[in-house]
């Protein structure tokens, strides 16, 4: 049996391996074990049951064959008789004999490498994996380093390398290498190559948090974003809401002449960013979101998910938006299909959709006018047999009817 074999420097690589690569030292001592326990099956067989233990302090390393302490032996190999063991061990207790080889030095050394190196690097692909596993929703900067088939480089705190994919870039936006950006971690996956951290800038929430990081009454909790909807690199809506009466949630995001706000549209390379009060009234709601156009009346349809809404004629070409899209925000914004109409074509679009939604249904719904002209023809046909002196019991029964009638269409 050779005598225990030492090795500081060995102690000493993997001392500066857990600080460079920011990999716990334990960890790197448990690779090492694995290592030299290969290496020792490799060259002396697997039959024993062989343990590798390595002295923390001194770095010496030995090797031991572990046995179970029985009353009966069964398998000489992995069992010891308690009476040979000696007075300290009882049934059930592991009986470890040191069998370090002669030669396991140099044996070691030359095989333990490879594996050693191996087990650093799954190691430090667990630890940018765990790291980044834990910005997920968040924001990261870093810089550009390369374009490859479209697709962005970013190098994270100067070690880890993160992909901008071309279907997560904002159009318009140019970035040349070595430019500061700051993006927002879509995604975390494992590969044969290592961790891949998925980047965006085109994402909803890359608006989020940069707007926590910009008012600290989101970041506190007082203002809460409710909705987002982006078109990047154009316009943005968000509602906001504020859990405190004393608290102005659209001056809170906007901030002092608008600082605030103009903060996080520099950091979207001049998107536009429009604070919409979040109402629980869905018609409300819609109102708001369709800013800075003025609404006259919401008339919602909630079976069919679609809200018709009314502007002033002068007002409808800034409801829609440039190729439609204030009202294509508004749409994602609030969750409803808006079909917006100005005023003098309002009864005309209503009549239009209610014709194309009893096709759908095959229920026909009358106009307001119509209902009312029905009712007020109902009320007269009652009204006029009782002024003649009628009997009573056919007024009681035209009076129902009537009843029946109304409440058929509601």
């Amino acid at each position: 049996m050779a005598e225990p074999v030492a090795d500081e420097k060995l102690l000493d690589v993997l001392q500066f391996i857990s600080k460079e690569r920011n990999i716990p030292f334990e960890m790197l001592l448990e690779a090492l074990e694995a290592a030299l326990l290969t290496a020792y099956k490799r060259h002396y067989g697997s039959e024993a049951n062989a343990i590798v233990m390595v002295d923390r302090q001194t770095g010496e390393y030995r090797v031991f064959h572990r046995r179970t302490v029985v009353e009966t032996v069964e398998d000489p190999k992995l069992e010891i008789e308690a009476k040979k063991a000696g007075g300290p061990y009882q049934p059930g207790d592991f009986f470890d004999e040191e069998v370090t080889p002669k030669e396991f030095g140099r044996i070691a050394a030359q095989t333990a490498k490879q594996v050693i190196v191996q087990r650093i690097r799954e190691a430090e692909r667990d630890t940018v994996y765990n790291k980044y596993a834990r910005k997920l929703n968040d924001l990261v900067t870093g810089s550009v380093q390369r374009y490859e088939q479209r697709n962005m480089y970013v190098l994270l705190e100067g070690r880890d390398e993160a992909i901008l994919p071309l279907s997560e870039q904002v159009p318009g936006e140019a970035f040349r290498i070595n430019d500061f950006i700051r993006a927002y971690v879509l995604d975390v996956r494992k590969s044969p190559k290592g961790p891949q951290v998925v980047l965006s800038r085109s994402a909803e929430g890359l608006v989020q948090r940069l707007l926590e990081l910009e008012v600290p009454e989101i970041a506190d909790g007082v203002v809460e974003i409710m909705a987002i909807a982006r078109e990047a690199g154009n316009r943005s809506k968000v509602a906001v809401r504020s859990l405190r009466q004393e608290v102005d949630p659209i001056g809170a995001c906007l901030g002092p002449k608008s600082s605030r706000i103009a903060n996080v549209s520099d950091n979207l390379r001049g998107e536009k960013i429009d604070v919409i009060r979040y109402d629980a009234d869905p018609q409300a709601f819609i109102m708001n979101a369709l800013a800075p156009a003025k609404v006259i009346n919401v008339e919602l349809f909630e079976d069919d998910g679609v809200a018709l809404v009314v502007v002033p004629d002068y007002q409808l070409s800034l409801a829609i938006g440039r190729d439609g899209q204030n009202v294509r925000l508004a749409a994602r914004l609030t969750g409803w299909r808006l079909d917006i109409a100005s005023e003098t074509e309002a009864d005309e679009a209503r009549e239009r959709y209610l014709a194309e939604r009893a096709e759908r249904t095959g229920v026909e719904e009358a106009p307001v006018a119509q209902a009312a002209e029905v009712e007020e023809e109902e009320q007269e046909a009652v009204e006029a047999p009782a002024a003649a002196g009628v009997d009573e019991e056919l007024i009681r029964k035209l009076e129902e009817f009537r009843r029946e009638r109304l409440g058929g269409g509601e």
